[in-house]
């Protein structure tokens, strides 16, 4: 989780002993993520405050750009209303994304529990069909990092494109995944981070379903072809992937210094 933004607001007149707990309240919402960066709000510092009054809790957040994505605005704002409603002890909460220009109405429909669409009625997709291509790119640029760390391992392009969801024990260690190929030639063990964090993000796509599916898939989701050439091509694609969101990443860093007084080195 990234450090305390030195910007993060508190209540002085909260109580001294909150029902809620503030670390509980930012480990829910480090979960919260930017779809476009695939990176927690948290670690991006756009946690601009956390109040709370007893089961009370009041978030405010600020990003990058006052023309930052309305759809991912709002991704990020559900987001956070739905993981800390989920803690212990909270009764309500309120979310306020501020310097935005659609800030009032993402405040507004989050809070009244109001779609998208109803807000944002002349918006060209649903929010839910943003999200989907967003998290395919996620999934896509993750799966460079587990592939890389599979191939550091030793394991060829053949092996890694037939591996299938059993095939990865996840719970090997705190901090290794232990991969063993079907015939039973060949154990290794790798960093558990990078697969795990592909795992769930390929679950999440709907691609990681059964656990006889194939581990790796292309950017269309179709399972790796095991010919060097074509593994070669799609892991090409996918450091591009991951190059692109890295190159937005900077940009979006950049601009969040310049505009709130925020570094993240």
């Amino acid at each position: 989780m990234g450090t305390t933004n030195p910007a993060e607001r508190t209540d002085e007149s909260a109580p001294s002993d909150p029902l809620v707990d503030r670390e509980a309240v930012r480990e829910r919402l480090d979960r919260v993520h930017d779809p476009e960066l695939d990176r927690s709000i948290v670690d991006l510092e756009y946690v601009d405050s956390i109040e709370i009054d007893g089961g009370d809790v009041t978030v405010g957040f600020v990003l990058p750009t006052a023309w930052c994505s309305p759809a991912f605005a709002w991704m990020m704002a559900t987001g956070i209303h739905d993981e800390v409603s989920a803690l212990s002890g909270v009764d309500s909460v309120r979310v306020e994304l501020t310097d935005h220009m659609h800030g009032e109405e993402i405040t507004r429909g989050v809070n009244e529990g109001l779609s998208f669409e109803s807000v944002f009625e002349d918006a060209d997709d649903g929010v839910e069909a943003v999200r989907r291509k967003l998290d395919e790119k996620a999934r896509f640029a993750r799966q460079y990092e587990a592939v890389q760390a599979l191939q550091e391992a030793g394991l060829d392009p053949e092996q890694i494109a037939t591996l299938t969801v059993t095939d990865v024990d996840l719970g090997f260690g705190p901090d290794a995944a232990a991969v063993t190929l079907r015939n039973g030639t060949l154990s290794v063990t790798v960093p558990r981070e990078p697969l795990s964090e592909y795992v769930e993000k390929a679950r999440a796509t709907g691609l990681l379903t059964g656990a006889d599916d194939r581990l790796f898939a292309d950017r269309e989701g179709e399972p790796l072809d095991a010919d060097p050439e074509s593994f070669e091509a799609v892991y090409r694609d996918a450091r591009l992937a991951v190059s692109n969101i890295e190159g937005q990443a900077t940009i979006c860093e950049s601009l969040h210094e310049s505009r709130n007084g925020v570094s993240l080195d």
